[in-house]
């Protein structure tokens, strides 16, 4: 049986797993479908600290796997496809493999993934114009316009690393100000490349088999018109991946799991979280590592008290 089971590795599985091993609880690391988490899509982060330069999200998640393993972390690339949790243990993890892990505690931090607006357009036209990965994508739309829809620090970022290569860059906001901080807006709102359509959503994505433009509707006026484009980039935020624990653990209505006071504990004794899985405020690398280090630490004294 294993001691600490970390289900996902982004800054907050990889700083648990950290914690954990020089614990000498010798943790094992399921990695989920995405290693390194949504953080490897990410081009320069400049606010992490330590990295007055800027850091590439996938190397700064390489240089975190490589510091667990080194002290005696297990990484084990698969996903959990089901649970079985109870107070006090043990718990039983069924990957996708097929493979049943039997463990003493768990710490959970499977992140988020990307929100869509849900049009059926939308999710035809996924892969073939329609992407929410503007660092992963971006470079295919040289010199062609672009959509980015939000108005958070994600779409900001998005926007304004998209200018890198499109023509032009159209942001598409509900509202009549955005709601991201106060210097990535200004950022976008000075880049001659980008463009507001403000009070607006979009109806429909356009075109049969690569993306061609959408049409918007101005959410005062309700008129309806379209920006032509070759590229779609989603900036809705994310929504947490709990589904597979949601039968068995306590979550808000939104999915993020619930947590004690400022403690790692889930209402499942032996059960912890960390990560945007459950951090529906902060989302920054930064606050899931601090997360991932008090769940390890919490873990390591709940193991303590069963001994």
């Amino acid at each position: 049986m294993e001691n600490v089971v970390i289900v996902g590795t982004g800054p907050a599985g990889y700083t648990a797993a950290i914690y954990c091993a020089r614990a000498d609880l010798k943790p094992l690391i399921i990695s989920g479908e995405l290693p390194g988490g949504l953080l490897t899509q990410t081009t320069d982060i400049e606010n992490f600290p330590g990295f007055p330069d800027a850091v590439n999200g996938f190397e700064l998640m390489d240089k975190m796997q490589k510091q667990a393993e080194a002290f005696g972390t297990i990484l084990k690339y698969d996903s959990v496809e089901s649970v079985e949790f109870k107070n006090g243990g043990p718990q039983i993890l069924k990957l996708g493999s097929g493979e049943e892990i039997r463990t003493k505690s768990v710490i959970i931090a499977t992140g988020s993934s990307p929100r869509w607006m849900g049009l059926e357009s939308e999710k035809r036209l996924q892969t073939k114009g329609v992407s929410a990965c503007a660092t992963c994508d971006g470079a295919f739309y040289r010199d062609v316009p672009v959509v980015v829809v939000g108005g958070g620090d994600s779409a900001m970022e998005e926007a304004v690393f998209l200018t890198k290569f499109a023509s032009k860059v159209t942001v598409i906001h509900r509202r009549d100000e955005l709601r991201a901080s106060k210097i990535m807006a200004a950022r976008a709102l000075a880049n001659k490349k980008i463009e507001f359509a403000w009070n607006s959503s979009v109806v429909e994505v356009l075109g049969e088999d690569q993306v061609e433009g959408v049409k918007i509707k101005n959410l005062k006026t309700g008129e309806e018109s379209v920006i032509k484009c070759t590229g779609y980039f989603a900036a809705l935020g994310h929504t947490p991946n709990t589904e597979v624990f949601a039968s068995s653990l306590k979550t808000d209505k939104k999915g993020f799991i619930y947590m004690e006071g400022q403690s790692s504990y889930t209402d499942i004794e032996g059960v912890f979280a960390a990560g945007d899985c459950a951090d529906n405020t902060y989302k920054q690398a930064i606050t899931a590592a601090g997360m991932g280090c008090k769940a390890a630490i919490d873990a390591e004294r709940w193991l303590e008290g069963l001994e």
